[in-house]
């Protein structure tokens, strides 16, 4: 199987989905392993390592947001795309405990799904910022090795949460929209709908603690960061 561009473990009950997935992915010239049920999904993300994992939300016995849960607490951060039915699951299921990069809901284009798992890769595997450390107030980004610090304590952030502050502190004060933000750090349009910005912010809000007052609300606007 090639796998140039690396192994993407699908996680999905549904067999047609699952087979369309790999499909997709494997035409675009990624290694696929696919599972149909929670628990055999977490052991071969843990077994496999693979660089992304796309989760459906309704798995047989453990579902796609335990796993998820699961691997956060033992410190794997593979970036995770989860698949939902439903809209309002949103906010749970990109919530401040999962720490879930993205989300599409079904039904959707196999297209739009691979061009998800790319962008979440660009933002993992990019080229790095190299040199760059940057401070605003208590927090410090250094984005060659992509680690945030608040008041010198590291903080552990997925890969779309780091983009995300990442960006904001590159230009401090800079007020960005969320349509520019969804651009930016999630690399697809507007049209996607911006609700996951705002999830997001108030995932890394929760994570730096005190330090979250440095990302400021502009109010029907969108966000920017200031010390």
């Amino acid at each position: 199987m090639d796998q140039g561009k690396g192994l993407v473990l699908v996680v999905e009950d549904e067999k047609p989905i699952a087979d369309l997935l790999r499909m997709y992915l494997a035409r675009d010239g990624f290694g696929v392993h696919v599972e149909h049920d929670g628990a055999a999904g977490l052991a071969a993300a843990r077994k496999l390592r693979p660089v992304a994992c796309v989760l459906d939300i309704a798995l047989p016995g453990m579902d796609g947001t335990e796993v998820c849960r699961r691997l956060r607490e033992s410190g794997d951060w593979t970036p995770v795309l989860f698949l939902t039915a439903r809209d309002d699951e949103v906010d749970r299921i990109l919530g401040l405990e999962l720490g879930g990069d993205d989300y599409i809901t079904k039904p959707f284009s196999p297209r739009e799904l691979v061009s998800r798992v790319k962008a979440v890769l660009r933002r993992t595997q990019g080229q790095p910022d190299v040199g760059q450390v940057r401070t605003v107030g208590p927090i410090t980004i250094d984005a060659a090795r992509r680690e945030c610090r608040v008041n010198g304590t590291p903080v552990a952030l997925t890969s779309t949460e780091f983009s995300l502050l990442a960006h904001l502190i590159k230009k401090p004060g800079r007020v960005f929209t969320r349509e520019e933000l969804l651009g930016s750090v999630w690399g697809y349009a507007a049209h996607s709908g911006t609700r996951t910005v705002d999830v997001h912010v108030a995932q890394v809000r929760g994570k730096l603690g005190d330090a979250a007052a440095v990302i400021r609300t502009v109010r029907g606007v969108g966000y920017t960061a200031d010390a």
